[in-house]
């Protein structure tokens, strides 16, 4: 996501009253479900109500939950099945026409039926708008979308990608009522109106607060009548406090590694450390014009005196898995190509060939620019580590500065950053997702990064094959080439990790690398 960036703290949406929504719909509390109402809180907050534009994890949290896509990705998959559609396939051989067939009786929130207008107005939409924050940079390869009828929606798409389900299985596949929602504009108030499981009652600067959806079909069986999802906007302490003070019942995202560590070994906080897998990874990111950075052997003396392990342990306090390939374990076509090529250790011996062999005399001058919690609390904490790992070796001669995201951003767009730190958190669990949005013009790194053989064979070849296991030789090559020329150091591979407190079930279903979510999962007693 452009960089689907975790951990975002910008402000929520202002100006929106806490009381019921209006505008995009109106909607009323409800109810249905079984259970209690279910608290919520998270350091992240949510950018967008609105699919055409969100793509942080805060937005597709709200997106998950409160719209349908045609396919989803059920607990603890990695394959999408279908949701609002009956069924989807491919009608080509080449993987070119996608056809999906509705549900029948299918209705938004408001009670308006939903058809194949909603889900071509819904793609056609967001990519007319292309908004800078939104999620259209995933669709490069859709041509046009066809209704046949009511019930049938076929996508054409310019190039073969056996990825495309996937992709509409995500929060960019979400489906808007085209009563409701401007062809030409995002709705920027607040209001959602959708198919899914859950319906926004209401949206302010402290809470979100989301009812059962009585007109929802699909898959979700709902454990729950409701869920507040409290807003801590960064405050890791706060939302800490919360959860131990039982004001919250659940603390998602934006805890820290050394409160997850209190809580796991306090005896009598009443609460409990849960922990899922994570497909969300890191990297070192180098910009291959800059005069030092984009010297080869700079980047092999980096990579060679890297301690994944010490910065996993050390900052992280084992909340992360040291990484050694752009592919994180658990994804097919995952190696370990960093670990074969310059070991675990660092070796400072092989940094100093490295750099002699450029040509490279003296120490190294070199800023490491971070960005203080876009990409998590620990950010400059652990780029500090990196450059005390950098100067141990007497090669280098390195700093680290830290500005806000919004100048980062910008900064890095200019080409100003030699070295910089980029975090992803992927749309859909499939290797196509951690390769194909790193490399070609306009990649979401802004290394200023070529490769031929990458963007022209490789990445075509992979994406066009619908037998994913046959990608894994073209993949274990893409994560070769990156591990020689460096245009980025993968550095760790985060775990999921939530705090819960009693009577609270279902967690262990919200935490996986499709990094859905499931508000219906969650129970309490």
């Amino acid at each position: 996501m452009n960089l689907r960036n975790q951990w975002p703290v910008l402000p929520i949406v202002a100006g929106l009253a806490s009381g019921l929504l209006t505008g995009c719909g109106t909607q009323s509390g409800g109810s249905g479900g079984d259970g209690s109402s279910v608290v919520l809180g998270m350091s992240d907050d949510v950018l967008a109500t609105d699919p055409a534009s969100g793509y942080d994890p805060g937005s597709w949290l709200l997106f998950n939950n409160v719209f349908q896509s045609l396919l989803s990705f059920p607990k603890g998959a990695t394959e999408p099945e279908p949701d609002a559609a009956k069924d989807c396939s491919f009608t080509d051989a080449d993987t070119q026409v996608y056809e999906c067939t509705l549900k029948d009786g299918l209705k938004f929130s408001n009670g308006d039926a939903l058809t194949s207008e909603d889900v071509k107005f819904s793609f056609d939409r967001m990519l007319k708008i292309d908004d800078d924050a939104g999620p259209a940079i995933m669709f490069p390869m859709l041509d046009k979308v066809e209704t046949p009828d009511d019930k049938t929606v076929v996508f054409k798409l310019k190039v073969p990608d056996a990825t495309f389900p996937s992709k509409i299985a995500s929060g960019a596949g979400s489906i808007v009522d085209h009563k409701e929602y401007d062809a030409d504009g995002l709705c920027e108030d607040g209001g959602a109106i959708g198919s899914g499981p859950y319906k926004l009652d209401s949206f302010g600067d402290d809470e979100a607060v989301f009812s059962v959806n009585e007109n929802y079909r699909g898959t979700a069986d709902v454990q729950n009548n409701g869920v507040t999802l409290k807003f801590f906007s960064g405050d890791q302490k706060a939302l800490k406090q919360a959860v131990l003070d039982h004001e919250i019942d659940i603390a998602y995202r934006g805890l820290t590694a050394t409160d997850i560590s209190d809580i796991e070994q306090s005896t009598d906080s009443g609460a409990e450390v849960v922990e899922g897998s994570s497909a969300e990874v890191q990297h070192l990111v180098f910009n291959m014009d800059d005069p030092v950075a984009g010297k080869l052997g700079v980047r092999q003396a980096i990579a060679y005196l890297l301690d994944r392990e010490a910065l996993a342990e050390g900052v992280y306090q084992g909340t992360a898995d040291p990484l050694y390939s752009i592919i994180p374990a658990g994804i097919a076509g995952h190696n370990t190509a960093f670990f074969d090529r310059y070991g675990a250790r660092p070796s400072p011996a092989k940094a100093a060939a490295a750099l002699q062999d450029d040509g490279i005399t003296g120490k190294v001058k070199l800023t490491l620019w971070s960005t203080p919690s876009r990409y998590g609390p620990a950010t400059d904490q652990e780029l500090k580590a990196i450059a005390g790992q950098l100067n141990a070796s007497g090669l280098f001669d390195a700093d680290v500065k830290s500005v806000a995201y919004s100048q980062y951003e910008k900064d890095i767009a200019d080409g100003k950053y030699g070295v910089y730190v980029k975090g992803w958190v992927p749309d859909y669990p499939d290797a196509d997702n951690f390769t194909a949005p790193f490399f070609g013009a306009g990649n979401v790194l802004d290394n200023r990064y070529t490769n031929s053989t990458i963007t022209d064979t490789l990445i075509p070849r992979t994406a066009a094959q619908s037998d994913r296991a046959a990608t894994d030789a073209d993949y274990g090559r893409i994560q070769d080439l990156v591990a020689e020329q460096l245009p980025v150091i993968p550095v760790w591979q985060a775990k999921q990790y939530a705090v819960v407190g009693e009577n609270v079930y279902g967690l262990e279903n919200c935490l996986d690398a499709s990094t859905v979510f499931r508000f219906w999962e969650l129970s309490k007693s």
